[in-house]
């Protein structure tokens, strides 16, 4: 039985009670954190939590050696994963190899970015349209698509939720000033004026920690703005309910001027 089990948003207490009970059961205890990693924690802390020692596997280990799986198809064993499994396509595809070799899987989910950001933003969820991800970009690589696809939800009435790129074995994770200067860059070079410096943007940091960042104001006063350490993500709301411009003014501290021309 091959377990992949979400370890939640911030540190090693958020992973579930379930999600304990089954690692219990487990012959063997891997993780990988090449897609995400827990920002409030160590992998000394998560294994002291779950009582369990871990090896951490690399990308090829996952994704061509399969280790997971051709482990499971002896003993029961469990992946451990940041968030919440099934957001990243690479445990999606672990899915189908398993089930096509004939190993038994169970998904045991936790918190994601995907569901906290919209409610620390104050947003309805339903409302957001596709998640976005801005990746590092080079002098020979700058893809636009990040922003146009930003602005097919703003003309669908959507609001975007924008994941930041990681390089989590490299210990580099973009900041929300770089993916703002990003939508800046991508403006001009588009020359396009869907997002502007006075745009609205939502800045969420450190989300599921005791102490979450969460600002809203224009584009032009949150790019130089420090939000500390990562994880970073963006919010680029559509038009607005009252209560959701409300939450943003009393909570995330955005101008009453900036949020009251959004509202529907």
């Amino acid at each position: 039985m091959l377990y992949i089990i979400g370890l939640g948003l911030y540190d090693e207490d958020d992973i579930s009670i379930k999600g304990l009970k089954a690692i219990e059961d487990c012959d063997e205890v891997y993780a990988e954190f090449y897609t995400a990693m827990l920002q409030g924690s160590s992998l000394s802390a998560i294994e002291k939590r779950i009582g369990r020692r871990v090896k951490v596997l690399g990308r090829g280990e996952i994704e061509e050696e399969r280790i997971p799986i051709e482990r499971a198809s002896e003993i029961d064993v469990a992946l451990l994963v940041a968030g919440d499994p099934l957001v990243a396509t690479t445990h999606t595809e672990l899915l189908i190899d398993a089930h096509r070799r004939g190993v038994e899987t169970r998904v045991i989910h936790s918190s994601s970015i995907v569901s906290a950001a919209p409610g620390l933003a104050g947003l309805q969820a339903y409302k957001f349209g596709r998640i976005i991800t801005i990746p590092f970009t080079t002098d020979n690589y700058f893809p636009t698509s990040p922003y146009t696809n930003i602005g097919e939800n703003l003309e669908a009435g959507s609001h975007s939720l924008v994941l930041l790129d990681i390089e989590a074995h490299r210990d580099r994770y973009m900041t929300a000033n770089e993916g703002l200067r990003y939508l800046l860059r991508a403006s001009e070079k588009l020359d396009d004026d869907t997002i502007t410096g006075e745009t609205l943007a939502v800045v969420i940091a450190r989300a599921g920690s005791e102490e979450p960042v969460v600002r809203a104001d224009r584009i032009d006063a949150l790019v130089d703005e420090d939000f500390g350490d990562p994880l970073h993500c963006l919010v680029i709301p559509a038009g607005l309910h009252f209560i959701e411009a409300e939450y943003l003014v009393e909570i995330a501290g955005a101008p009453r001027a900036v949020v009251e021309r959004m509202i529907l």
